[in-house]
């Protein structure tokens, strides 16, 4: 009896566990920590708005994740020796290994008669279950066209919405990317219709999908061109994050729109959508998730860089200026350099009284002067240098004389 019960537990090795879930790694990844964790629960964390390492608590100067393929295999061959020894009554695996939902056969099958809507979901459920498959995916020879001739034919938003999820899922193995790039901007299909409806018809997870993809595939002058004179299409993404309240699909939507946003054109058809009072709000909000606000950082940093951002910055008695001021140092490294960029633009470079006024009123000399002390960039620290002679001029407080040479800040 004894021995039967020490054979139905197994002793997982303690760095096989996730500090968070405290389960078996399926999809160990590190983070610029070196701490370890399963995909899943660290993503959630940082989508929850936490920019920490949840193990030692540092703040993390990047939120990218690395696959750790050692502990992968290491973890598949413990695996597989559990695998290799018969359970004692059942010839069922052990409850404690994940079966692929979808075998590889199984996928090949699939891809055969992709266009059919259950082939497709097999697919996404194969490419859902590990770092692996993806990749098995990735470098799958004649994959890529065959789905992407179904996406630029297909009219049915549930068969687009299958397909752009498993576009989600590999799109940024960088073969993926280039060839799916190839193949939208060099073919003669219009997958970009495809995009548009799921944006405006499909599931928030999908739109959040589509989102993504876009945003990957958005990485030189001609597919940016594209992408923003599909008409429809930019507003749609805008809508993505001024009426939903979902953290994670105002972040993808940024995203997207931070990255075409390389044009004029594009930044004032942004402005005239009403980018500027959507992302004060959410500096403003107490909801708003830290990656979300770095993100409507940047989306402002990137508008007031042409005269009619700094305008819209500057409406309502510059609250947005005084949003951004609020928010230095108290998001990110990344965020505060995108906040000091805004305010530059609309301070200094358009020269604007109410912007600087409204900085001054929350303490906007005294912010920048610790961002000054940070360890900012080069760029930031000079543009800091800038915004403390312009507040000066303003500014009626003990720090008037302060000298911008200054190399420290003396504690009372």
């Amino acid at each position: 009896m004894a021995r039967e019960k020490s054979e139905l537990y197994v002793t997982v090795p303690s760095f096989f566990k996730c500090p968070i879930s405290m389960d078996v790694m399926k999809s160990p990844v590190s983070l610029c920590t070196g701490v370890t964790y399963d995909r899943a629960s660290i993503t959630t964390w940082l989508d929850s708005g936490h920019n920490t390492c949840p193990a030692t608590m540092q703040v993390l100067q990047s939120t990218d994740v690395v696959p750790n393929l050692t502990l992968r295999r290491l973890i598949r061959v413990w695996s597989d020796s559990l695998l290799l020894r018969p359970p004692p009554n059942s010839a069922a695996s052990p409850p404690w290994i994940p079966a692929p939902a979808v075998s590889k056969q199984q996928l090949l099958d699939s891809v055969k008669s992709v266009r059919d809507v259950t082939s497709l979901a097999n697919i996404v459920s194969f490419a859902k279950y590990s770092d692996e498959n993806r990749e098995f995916l990735a470098n799958f020879d004649g994959f890529l066209p065959a789905i992407y001739d179904v996406l630029s034919e297909a009219t049915a938003v549930q068969v687009i919405e299958r397909i752009v999820a498993v576009l989600d899922l590999i799109v940024s193995e960088p073969r993926v990317k280039k060839q799916l790039h190839q193949l939208m901007f060099s073919g003669n299909g219009d997958c970009l219709s495809a995009f548009l409806s799921v944006l405006q018809h499909g599931s928030l997870t999908s739109k959040i999908s589509s989102a993504r993809v876009l945003e990957s595939i958005s990485f030189n002058a001609d597919s940016q061109l594209k992408i923003t004179e599909k008409q429809g299409l930019l507003q749609e993404l805008y809508n993505l994050i001024s009426s939903e309240s979902d953290q994670t699909a105002m972040q993808a939507g940024l995203s997207a729109l931070i990255a075409l946003s390389t044009t004029r054109k594009v930044k004032k058809e942004l402005v005239r959508f009403g980018i500027v009072r959507t992302a004060g709000k959410i500096l403003s909000s107490a909801d708003a998730v830290f990656p979300v606000i770095e993100k409507a950082m940047k989306a402002l940093e990137m508008v007031s860089t042409c005269t009619e951002g700094r305008t819209a910055i500057c409406d309502d008695g510059g609250e947005c200026a005084a949003a951004v001021v609020r928010k230095l140092m108290k998001v990110s490294p990344a965020a505060t350099e995108h906040g000091v960029a805004v305010l530059w633009s609309v301070c200094c470079l358009g020269r604007d009284q109410t912007a600087r006024e409204a900085a001054m009123r929350v303490n906007g000399l005294t912010k920048v002067l610790l961002v000054m002390q940070s360890g900012c960039s080069a760029g930031a620290r000079q543009m800091c240098g800038d915004l403390v002679k312009v507040f000066r001029v303003n500014s009626r407080s003990c720090l008037a004389s302060y000298e911008t040479r200054t190399t420290h800040i003396m504690p009372y």
